[in-house]
């Protein structure tokens, strides 16, 4: 029989151990509960923008604030989500989360040494923008591919398409289509013109580089690209459906 010191060392390391599962386990079921739960409730803010407006903050520019509006989908032009499906995910009615395909070319066109290009779909840049942060580490790459596991399970494509269409960055600080048209044309999303619809999408690659107001030659050619790619994908007619 053991000593009652050797007990008191074995009871510490049985907890770390109780700890080491109980932890994970309690992540899993929250990750499962807020997604579940916003599949019908519409997000105050995503985790994208709390860090952009802590990372202002600590570079000392207190004025700086988040601009964003929450809009349904059915209350934005039908231009804006052919635009995003367009310019970001074509296959997106299509695929389970992950375009193997899109990575497949993306991985290719890297390899050739031209300017980088993601393989991301509008899922996975959905899990990314509401509930992680920006970088590349191999950590929030797993948490991604997690959450777009489960946002497909719990979410149609429809609140998919029109989570993205909110949460996305299409300026410093400018979340949302509603908010960016607000604040880039001072109207509702709902008398966005294909034009400016395309332009937002257009911006997407770098929303804090370039410009729908005041486009250079990259944002013309590649909103002129969209609306092309918009037409053939059935124009204002596309929809997706709640299935």
């Amino acid at each position: 029989m053991g000593t009652e010191q050797d007990k008191r060392k074995v009871r510490p390391r049985r907890r770390w151990r109780r700890w080491l599962w109980i932890t994970p386990c309690a992540l899993v079921v929250f990750s499962i509960v807020q997604v579940a739960v916003l599949r019908f409730v519409d997000p105050p803010f995503s985790t994208v923008m709390a860090l952009r407006q802590v990372e202002a903050w600590g570079q000392g520019d207190w004025g700086f604030r988040i601009h964003y509006q929450w809009r349904d989908l059915d209350a934005m032009a039908a231009s804006v989500p052919i635009s995003l499906v367009a310019a970001e995910d074509q296959r997106f009615p299509l695929h389970n989360g992950f375009d193997l395909e899109a990575i497949e070319k993306a991985m290719d066109h890297n390899a050739r040494g031209k300017r980088l290009r993601g393989g991301s779909t509008i899922s996975q840049q959905v899990a990314k923008n509401l509930f992680l942060w920006q970088g590349r580490s191999w950590l929030r790459k797993g948490l991604e591919a997690w959450y777009t596991v489960l946002i497909e399970a719990f979410w149609p494509k429809r609140r998919i398409l029109e989570m993205y269409a909110n949460v996305a960055e299409f300026g410093d600080g400018v979340y949302g289509v509603q908010a960016a048209s607000q604040r880039f044309w001072r109207k509702d999303a709902a008398r966005l013109s294909a034009g400016e619809s395309a332009r937002l999408a257009a911006v997407l690659p770098s929303p804090r580089r370039y410009s729908a107001t005041s486009p250079g030659p990259f944002v013309q050619r590649r909103a002129a690209w969209i609306q092309r790619q918009a037409r053939q994908l059935g124009g204002s007619g596309y929809a997706v459906g709640e299935d």
